[in-house]
């Protein structure tokens, strides 16, 4: 058994590809990039998301990817920062073309105080990129039907927002994400955004979720490398209360020990 993964689990399966671990990580907002690949490290994770933006594109050059352990982690070339669907179709055949990955994490937004998802760019720019044969996984809403529509155009992942990017919010509408894991059960429900510390990530494996993408959870942290640790204990102990299957919750006591047959004095 990988250390990363439970006995008698089924690997997580993106495309063609399958992981151990279902934690991903990712590599902004780090004081370091010493502090950076320590956290990753810790994080167990096996892909790490990077933003296009941020990839020195001259290779002969320093660059973010020098610090990311390549032969452990997988890379998953993200259009973040993109605010439109020729924007980040662009930019994930320029991840594409620099040898990255054919795997894209697909991110339009719509507005920058909120950083929320533009549902008709997001929708336009991921049945290209699909039609084009990249794996896409595709940052949504909490929307059932959008994510719906998603995955119906044959992305690879859908990936609803726990709550808005950075906010530390955990799963903010526990309901929705029942709903879409319920709706869509052909293709892996990452959650991603809003995770603020471990309880976040083990509320959402319990719910069902096939994995957990965060950043400024660890990366802000007062500790980033004991946090990093901490989300990989999570996710391991939310998957298996999610295996294991919780009891019902109950308005009334329930003896753990049957009442009847008790010995009389």
């Amino acid at each position: 058994m990988q250390e990363n993964s439970l006995p008698f689990d089924e690997p997580l399966v993106i495309g063609e590809r399958s992981f151990g671990s279902r934690l991903f990580v990712g590599t902004g907002k780090y004081a370091d990039p010493q502090t950076m690949a320590q956290c990753h490290a810790a994080s167990g994770a096996e892909v790490v998301t990077v933003a296009l933006r941020r990839v020195e594109l001259d290779r002969s050059k320093p660059s973010l990817l020098d610090h990311i352990d390549t032969d452990r982690m997988t890379l998953l070339p993200n259009t973040a920062g993109c605010f439109t669907a020729d924007d980040a179709i662009r930019t994930a055949r320029l991840g594409r073309e620099l040898g990255l990955s054919e795997m894209v994490k697909l991110e339009v937004l719509g507005d920058e105080r909120t950083l929320l998802p533009d549902p008709l760019e997001t929708l336009s720019a991921a049945k290209v990129l699909v039609e084009e044969g990249f794996t896409v996984l595709v940052y949504t809403s909490d929307d059932p039907i959008m994510a719906r529509r998603l995955a119906d155009l044959g992305v690879a992942s859908v990936m609803p927002a726990g709550s808005p990017i950075g906010s530390g919010q955990g799963v903010l509408n526990p309901n929705n994400l029942r709903i879409i894991l319920e709706m869509i059960p052909e293709v892996p429900i990452i959650v991603d955004a809003g995770v603020g510390t471990a309880s976040d990530v083990a509320v959402a494996f319990e719910l069902g979720a096939a994995g957990v993408l965060l950043n400024t959870g660890i990366a802000q942290a007062r500790e980033p490398v004991r946090m990093a640790h901490a989300m990989r204990l999570a996710a391991l102990a939310g998957r298996a209360a999610y295996l294991g299957g919780r009891i019902p919750r109950r308005l009334y006591a329930n003896a753990s020990s049957p009442m009847e047959g008790r010995i009389q004095s």
